[in-house]
Order: structure tokens, then sequence, then C-alpha cells
């Protein structure tokens, strides 16, 4: 399992990327846990915060739960303001799409969440990289069974860590994780929040 975050440097030479995500996190529970208050001394004015959330947002757990037009944008308000606070670019990123197929076709996935956001990058004038839209022209165009290469799909007794096999159509492996590394680093630099 490896995220794009971990593989932005690669595409990016000469930015430094500390990556603070976490694994299960939706914007509630990323802020309940203080993770972004541990942030507070290594964000510095100029520097970016990429804010992509959405996929545990939808989660059924009280925890991790918000609804789209509400606590979700509220709790994406607070990221955006924490960052210009301190001087930093907030860049709000719609979410990946998840590799959902029904008869032959990639479905929709992540309802109004990535609509509240693109809604709430428009309101509040911050940047927005569709990621969402990129990750669905890649995966659809890699196909039902090629798409698997992206996401945690393992044969049983591929991986010891899954004797069983796995089939999960969120997270990335190293393949899924390049492609959408790629798709934010030509992102940050279409939309000049790189300065190059």
């Amino acid at each position: 399992m490896v995220g794009w975050g971990q593989l932005l440097e690669d595409d990016l030479p000469g930015v430094s990327v500390r990556n603070h995500a976490k694994a299960g996190r939706s914007t509630r529970s990323f802020l309940s846990e203080g993770r972004l208050q541990e942030m507070d001394q290594r964000i510095h004015a100029g520097d970016l915060l990429l804010i992509q959330f959405a996929h545990n947002d939808e989660s059924d757990k009280p925890e991790r739960h918000t609804e789209p037009w509400t606590t979700y944008t509220d709790n994406l308000t607070v990221f955006v303001n924490f960052a210009r606070d301190r001087g930093a670019v907030p860049v709000l990123l719609t979410p990946i799409c998840m590799r959902v197929w029904e008869n032959g076709c990639l479905q929709e996935t992540h309802g109004e969440y990535k609509d509240a956001m693109r809604q709430l990058a428009q309101r509040m004038d911050v940047p927005l990289l569709d990621i969402y839209r990129d990750s669905f022209r890649i995966v659809e165009s890699a196909g039902e069974e090629g798409s698997k290469a992206f996401f945690m799909h393992v044969a049983p007794g591929e991986d010891p860590r899954y004797p069983e096999g796995l089939s999960d159509n969120a997270h990335t492996r190293r393949a899924g994780a390049e492609q959408f590394a790629a798709c934010v680093a030509r992102g940050l630099i279409r939309e000049g929040l790189l300065g190059m």
C-alpha cells in the first residue's frame, strides 16, 4: 500500500515534500486527533498545504463521518484558514476516484463530497486541483482489469502480508500512487503554484 503523497517529491525535483497524511483519517478525525496542530511549527509562509479528504468522511463510523455540505466543508475551512493564518497557500484536491466497475463502466464515486469541495474552493478563492477528474480518466483508460494494478488487488499467495489475497478498490499500490502523484505534480505546475 503506497499513497501518492509518499511519491510526490519524485515528480518535483528540488521541491521538499512533507507528507502528513495518515491512512483512515477523515477531516473530522484528523482534526480531533490534533494532527493539524502538530503541523504548526512545520508550516511556513510561502509553503503549500495540500488538502485532500473524502474517502473516510463518507464512513458510517461516527468518529469519521461528515456531511458534504456542512461538517465536511466546515472542516475543510479550518484547514484553509490554518494555512492562510501562517502565510501558507492552501490547495484543495478532490479525492482520487475509487475503482468501482459495473457492466464494463467505471462508476462515479464520492457523491457530493467532490462537488462540495469544488464549491468551497470557488467561494473561498482557494486553488483547486481536480484529481478526481484526472484519476477517473486514468482508471477508465486502463480498463476494468488493467486498473487493478493501481489498487490493492493482491492474488492469494502473492504477498505474505495478505495470504488470502486482497481486493481493495480504494487504496493504491505503487503503480497507482505513481500515476496520481504525477497528476498532482502536473496540476501544481499547471496552476503556477510552484513558480516553475
